[in-house]
């Protein structure tokens, strides 16, 4: 369904929509009638005599058993919009990795809930682990039948998908390239494709093997692999490898001498190997074969180093190798530096206990200091957000009050008062200014009303920007990937607002958001707007979603002095108060 869609409305769809809001009101543990009332509507909208259009405009569905007002103004805002608010609002609310869960066979509402109490589990790697190490098995309920079966409900839900979010197939890929690189013959295991440019999406795993064997031998070991379900030669060189648990790889073989060129052709992309063949001819090269030629004479190249060098060309980090601007700037020595982790000295975006977080201020701040970093902003939801445990005034002064003692306590580590407060459907920005002007930097963020207009969501966005007490625009277009399309926003608009306030614009480093997207952040930067990475961490664990806004801002271009997070404790809070 989409905007302003003309013709009947599918009662199928609409029904979904409402079985969805059902499952996501469970999922969140809410009244159980108000849930049935969902799954009654459902029914009651999907075996309708009418079309649904039809039947609002009648009076018919309003008058069904089982519709009441709640679900009218749902069905007509889909209707309408395309949207079901509601039901967006809803996706914002749970942990992304609990929506994934929901497609695994088997795995009822229930037990998704038992095993994320219980178990703290948000993701399906992680289900996929506690199942095969015995913790599944161990809850009530559960056993070893049921662990079984989720297993087999995650390899289905894998191989059914087409598509994986980066950090699934990373964890995948670099599995399979130490286990690959252990094989007899094999001298290195590389990781190549949209894997190693670290893609938002990820299509097909691919590895590259150096090898001293001819590849028909290694192709022979790699199909006696355990757990290889499949194994289709595509050519001499590269065959597909399926596997048990779902998921899949292109292997690619090559000999030490040629590892460069090939190494560079599997990494990608299909734009910047483009770019590479128009450079090579330039140069009087030519690329055939998965290897360099000048005219009929192989050229060796038994590193990308050496490969990119015949060409007259730096070496191109992967990130950077997507038909942008990176062959003209290695050819003249100007690639960007780019960030690294050890250019950062804080770490922003972080919740608590205090609202939906799993650990204390405290834990947060020595696992901060453990990683290496100098600096920590807490950020709990404001207010508005009151599905997240949003903080009331007292609250956030209570929180501050325990900054203060947490401060006085440690040593290597300085915890910075922030939030990350709604923005509101008017453009205000939760709490009262006096409020905000007690914190040491603010984020805000849109987590309700996604189905607004372009016009009215910018116009919404611009106004908080307006706002003097404003650090950082949180996760700016909303979009969850694989499983939310980013609301609709003039981001244009939104960058050149950036660069006139000097609000940073956030890099959200969950592995589910990514957002903003690359290509969008290095308009910012090129724009001169302010980029923040933010881990959004709801736990310790999650502090480690910073190397994924790393990958994301290296995508982008950016150097560490881009990143206000590269900046020291003290010069953040400078550049956090400059507007006020």
């Amino acid at each position: 369904m989409s905007p302003g869609l003309e013709g009947p409305l599918d009662r199928q769809a609409a029904a979904h929509v409402l079985e969805q809001i059902a499952d996501f009101l469970e999922l969140k543990g809410e009244n159980a009638f108000r849930v049935r009332g969902f799954r009654v509507a459902a029914r009651a909208v999907a075996t309708l005599p009418t079309d649904l259009r039809t039947a609002i405009a009648t009076g018919a569905l309003g008058a069904a058993k089982g519709v009441g007002p709640a679900t009218l103004r749902i069905v007509t805002e889909l209707a309408e919009t395309g949207r079901a608010s509601m039901l967006e609002e809803l996706r914002e609310q749970i942990p992304p990795g609990l929506v994934e869960m929901m497609r695994v066979p088997g795995l009822g509402i229930a037990k998704i809930r038992q095993v994320h109490e219980r178990l703290d589990i948000e993701s399906l790697p992680e289900l996929e682990e506690a199942a095969r190490d015995g913790r599944l098995a161990a809850l009530p309920r559960f056993g070893p039948k049921t662990a079984d079966n989720i297993l087999r409900g995650i390899a289905f839900v894998r191989q059914s998908a087409g598509h994986r979010l980066f950090h699934h197939a990373a964890d995948e890929a670099e599995a399979l390239r130490a286990a690959l690189g252990r094989l007899p013959g094999v001298l290195a295991a590389h990781v190549a494709g949209e894997v190693r440019r670290c893609t938002e999406i990820v299509r097909q795993v691919v590895l590259v093997l150096v090898a001293d064997v001819a590849p028909g031998e290694l192709f022979r070991r790699l199909s006696q692999l355990p757990g290889v379900d499949e194994f289709a030669g595509q050519d001499e060189r590269r065959v597909t490898l399926r596997f048990t648990g779902g998921s899949s790889a292109q292997v690619i073989v090559t000999t030490p001498v040629n590892a460069g060129a090939v190494l560079v052709q599997a990494t990608g992309s299909e734009e910047h190997l483009r770019d590479v063949a128009l450079r090579a001819a330039s140069e009087g090269y030519s690329l055939q074969g998965a290897a360099l030629w000048r005219g009929s004479e192989f050229v060796p190249t038994p590193d990308e180093e050496r490969f990119y060098a015949a060409l007259g060309l730096a070496w191109i980090p992967p990130e950077m190798r997507e038909g942008m601007d990176e062959i003209a700037l290695a050819a003249a020595g100007t690639l960007p530096q780019l960030v690294e982790r050890r250019d950062l000295s804080g770490l922003l975006h972080c919740h608590t206990k205090y609202s939906d977080g799993s650990n204390t201020v405290e834990e947060i701040a020595v696992a901060a200091r453990d990683a290496g970093y100098s600096w920590v902003g807490i950020t709990d939801h404001s207010a508005a957000a009151s599905y997240a445990g949003g903080l009331a005034p007292g609250d956030l002064q209570r929180q501050a009050d325990e900054i203060d003692t947490v401060n006085a306590r440690l040593d290597g580590i300085t915890v910075l008062k922030g939030v990350e407060a709604d923005i509101l459907q008017d453009g205000r920005v939760d709490y009262d200014e006096s409020i905000l002007a007690r914190l040491d930097f603010v984020i805000a963020s849109v987590h309700s009303r996604f189905n607004m207009d372009r016009a009215a969501m910018t116009a919404r966005i611009l106004s908080a920007m307006d706002n003097p007490y404003l650090t950082i625009l949180g996760h700016p277009t909303g979009r969850l990937l694989l499983a939310r399309d980013p609301y609709p926003v003039d981001m244009e608009a939104v960058i050149a607002k950036a660069a006139e306030t000097g609000v940073a614009l956030e890099i959200n480093a969950d592995p589910h958001r990514l957002d903003l997207d690359w290509r969008m952040a290095a308009a910012a930067r090129r724009a001169g707007a302010a980029i923040s990475l933010g881990a959004d961490a709801h736990n310790v664990a999650g502090l480690g979603y910073i190397s994924f806004g790393i990958s994301m801002a290296r995508k982008a271009g950016l150097q560490g002095s881009d990143i206000v997070n590269s900046l020291g404790a003290a010069d953040f809070l400078t550049f956090a108060r400059r507007r006020r």
